[in-house]
C-alpha cells in the first residue's frame, strides 16, 4: 500500500497544525503525501513551504488528489467549498475510490455536509460519501491539543481508526458519538480562551501583589500546566485535589471564597453553555 495523500483545504492555523501533527505520524500509516488548498495563494504556498508539501492551485484539484480531504475552512464559507468540489466528490464515488471529507467546522453535522455535497452531484446520489467530524483545539499546534472525532459509517472501521492514527501526531484523539460534538465544541474547543483568560487573569493578580510582571506569568503558566497535570496523572477529582490545598483558615480558602463571591464556577459554566449554544446556531 502507497503513501495516503492529504489535501487540506485551508491553510490557517488549525489546517497547518493538524497537517503538521499527521506528517509526524506518517511512519504509522506506510506514509504521506500533503498538499494545501487556499482562496489566498500564498498562504497555501508559504504553508506548504514551512512543512516541505505541495500545492494545490484549486479546491477541486484537492478534491482530486486527496485519499482524506481535510476542510479547515470556517462555517461560513464550508457551503460554497462543498458545492464546488461536489462534482468531482460524486466522480470519484462512482468510480470507486471515494475521498473522506475531514469536518472541522462548528456546527456542521455529517448529515447536512452529506446532503450538500450529494446536492452538488452531477446526478442524484445513491450512496452517501464519507465524512468525519473533527473538533481540534489550538494546543494542536504544539501537538497538546485534544481531539474529538465522530465518523460516518461509510468510513468503515479501518478508515476511523486510520484517520484516528493519523490524528494523534497533534494530541490526544477521542472517538465520540456526534451528538457531543457541539457540547465538546463548547468545552475543548472553546475552553483554551478560557484558561487564557484565567492565566492572564491569574498573572494579573501576582503584579497586584508586587510580582514583577514576567515573574507573575511564568508562575500563572506554570502553575495552570501543573495542576492540569496532578488531574490528569493521579485521577484524583479536582473537588479533592482542591481541598487538600486548602487549609482551614488559610490563604487558599480565603481566595476560593473571592472567587465564589465572584461567582467564579457559575461564570465559567455559563461561558461553555454560551458557546454550545453557539455552535448549535452554526448548523
Amino acid at each position: 500500500m502507497g503513501a495516503i495523500t492529504i489535501a487540506c483545504i485551508g491553510s490557517g492555523n488549525m489546517g497547518f497544525a493538524l497537517m503538521k501533527g499527521i506528517t509526524a505520524m506518517a511512519g504509522a500509516v506506510g506514509g504521506v503525501n500533503i498538499g494545501f488548498a487556499d482562496a489566498d495563494e500564498q498562504k497555501a504556498q508559504a504553508a506548504a513551504a514551512e512543512m516541505g508539501a505541495a500545492v494545490y492551485h484549486a479546491n477541486t484539484e484537492a478534491a482530486e488528489k486527496g485519499n482524506y480531504i481535510f476542510l479547515a475552512v470556517k462555517p461560513q464559507i464550508l457551503a460554497g467549498v462543498l458545492k464546488e468540489i461536489a462534482p468531482v466528490i460524486y466522480q470519484r464515488l462512482a468510480a470507486g475510490n471515494a475521498p473522506v471529507l475531514v469536518s472541522m467546522a462548528a456546527g456542521w453535522s455529517i448529515e447536512k455536509i452529506q446532503t450538500i455535497v450529494g446536492e452538488g452531484a452531477a446526478a442524484a446520489p445513491t450512496v452517501k460519501v464519507p465524512v468525519a467530524r473533527i473538533m481540534p483545539n489550538t494546543p494542536a499546534l504544539i501537538s497538546k491539543g485534544l481531539i474529538a472525532l465522530a465518523a460516518s459509517p461509510q468510513l468503515g472501521e479501518e478508515k476511523a481508526a486510520e484517520l484516528e492514527t493519523m490524528l494523534k501526531g497533534a494530541g490526544a484523539v477521542d472517538r465520540i458519538d456526534e451528538s457531543y460534538l457541539n457540547a465538546v465544541t463548547g468545552l475543548s474547543g472553546s475552553g483554551p480562551a478560557f484558561v487564557y483568560l484565567f492565566i492572564e487573569a491569574l498573572a494579573d493578580g501576582g503584579v497586584l501583589a508586587g510580582l514583577p510582571r514576567d515573574r507573575a506569568l511564568h508562575y500563572a503558566a506554570q502553575t495552570v500546566l501543573g495542576s492540569a497535570a496532578m488531574v490528569m496523572e493521579t485521577g484524583i477529582h479536582p473537588g479533592e485535589l482542591k481541598d487538600r490545598v486548602a487549609s482551614p483558615g488559610g490563604t487558599t480558602i480565603a481566595g476560593l471564597a473571592a472567587l465564589e463571591a465572584g461567582s467564579f464556577r457559575s461564570a465559567v459554566m455559563q461561558a461553555v453553555k454560551a458557546a454550545w449554544r453557539r455552535s448549535a446556531e452554526l448548523a
